[in-house]
């Protein structure tokens, strides 16, 4: 029978609603039970609608759900600047819940919307059945292979992780989001956000440069809390970001990716050891 002890979640979430609080029972060993309260990361569904029609519906955690829907259809190939998107705005039907998860998206007309091919599984499903060769070629037609003639430091790659982590406000929290950060050459923070998802993160910060007219990351670094997988690369190829780096490991499709598309690919970037998986001549010192 469930445990009355820690079953209340508490309905009022944090302001920007990334967090909620229930009643948690700590145990450790040789000490007795004790009951406090604890943040967790809120996961809601998003639907993202286009000209009043559901393309999508994604896990997230609340927050920027702008960004999210303009960075998906930034990375899926729909829309290319921020010139296309007339308006964005929540669902005016159902309750309250309804119209905080439904964001409809009014395109300009000259933008051509394929519904048969737009879907959320259009580039995660090739990523877990399709070859490499025609995933990588699927993207490679929306999104050609970067050619950027940069060089960044691996000492200040080194110290990106800490500055990601020092940023994580939710994560410091709950202990449960991923993160995604565009940092200049000079390693200097310009955007993060954190999600429930590895992907959404990407597609936020992306979105928002694309919303602020900052578009094409081409002389940025992008990196992830987590591992980097085919999606994460291709999201970051949309946005031309030449350098990818994750804490964790990348997958051999994502570094089959990032050669094929003229991307660095670092993995592992932990304290001042890395692993570069593809790109090495971008970093100094390496």
């Amino acid at each position: 029978m469930p445990d009355s002890r820690a079953a209340r979640l508490e309905l009022d979430l944090s302001p920007d609603k990334s967090t909620a609080s229930t009643d948690v029972l700590n145990c450790r060993a040789g000490r007795r039970e004790e009951e406090r309260i604890d943040a967790v990361a809120v996961e809601e569904p998003l639907e993202i609608r286009v000209r009043g029609q559901r393309v999508a519906v994604t896990m997230r955690t609340p927050g920027q759900d702008e960004e999210l829907a303009v960075g998906f259809l930034l990375t899926e190939g729909i829309i290319r600047s921020r010139a296309e998107i007339l308006e964005i705005a929540h669902c005016a039907q159902g309750d309250a819940s309804t119209h905080e998860n439904v964001l409809n998206l009014f395109l300009a007309p000259s933008v051509d919307v394929d519904f048969d091919r737009l879907t959320r599984h259009v580039f995660t499903a090739s990523s877990c059945g399709l070859c490499g060769k025609s995933s990588i070629e699927s993207v490679h037609q929306h999104f050609a292979p970067v050619s950027a003639d940069l060089t960044v430091p691996a000492a200040t790659l080194f110290q990106l992780p800490d500055r990601l982590r020092a940023a994580q406000g939710t994560f410091n929290l709950t202990g449960g989001l991923h993160a995604a950060a565009v940092f200049d050459l000079g390693g200097e923070l310009l955007v993060l956000r954190e999600d429930i998802g590895r992907h959404n993160a990407v597609d936020k910060v992306v979105g928002y440069g694309c919303l602020e007219e900052q578009l094409p990351f081409d002389a940025h670094i992008l990196v992830v809390s987590g591992r980097a997988s085919f999606e994460i690369m291709q999201k970051a190829l949309a946005a031309k970001m030449p350098v990818v780096a994750a804490i964790s490991a990348p997958s051999s499709l994502a570094v089959e990716f990032a050669r094929e598309s003229g991307q660095t690919l670092v993995g592992f970037l932990r304290g001042e050891s890395m692993n570069i998986y593809a790109g090495a001549a971008r970093i100094l010192g390496a």
